[in-house]
C-alpha cells in the first residue's frame, strides 16, 4: 500500500532546503532580532487577524478599522527588514503555489472532457 504521507514528509524536508525557505528564515530572524521591527510586524499581524476573524464571523468592517489597518501596514512596510521578510514570504508562496498546482493536476485531469 502506498503511504503518501512519507512522500509529503520528504517534500516538507526538501522545502526547508530551498533557497526561498532559507531566505525567509533569515529575514524572519532579522525581524525577530530587531525589537522595533518585531513590534511593528506583531501589531500589523494582530490587526490583520482581528479583521479576518470579523469577516469570517460575517461582521461588517468599519471604515476606521480599515484605515487603521492600512496605516499599520504602511508603517510595517517602511521597515526594510519587514519588507524583505514579506518579499521572501511571497517568493516562497510562489514555490508552494507551484507545488499545489502539481499536486492537484491528477484531480483536474479526471474532469477533463466533462
Amino acid at each position: 500500500m502506498i503511504n503518501i504521507y512519507n512522500d509529503i514528509n520528504k517534500l516538507e524536508a526538501t522545502l526547508r532546503q530551498t533557497e526561498e525557505f532559507k531566505v525567509l528564515k533569515e529575514t524572519v530572524e532579522a525581524v525577530r532580532a530587531d525589537e522595533e521591527a518585531k513590534n511593528l510586524f506583531t501589531n500589523f499581524r494582530d490587526i490583520q487577524m482581528k479583521l479576518q476573524q470579523k469577516q469570517m464571523a460575517g461582521e461588517q468592517l468599519q471604515e476606521d478599522e480599515l484605515v487603521y489597518a492600512q496605516k499599520a501596514a504602511q508603517l510595517a512596510q517602511q521597515s526594510p527588514k519587514i519588507l524583505a521578510m514579506l518579499e521572501a514570504e511571497m517568493a516562497l508562496s510562489k514555490v508552494i503555489e507551484e507545488v499545489n498546482r502539481i499536486l492537484v493536476k491528477p484531480i483536474q485531469s479526471l474532469y477533463d472532457g466533462l
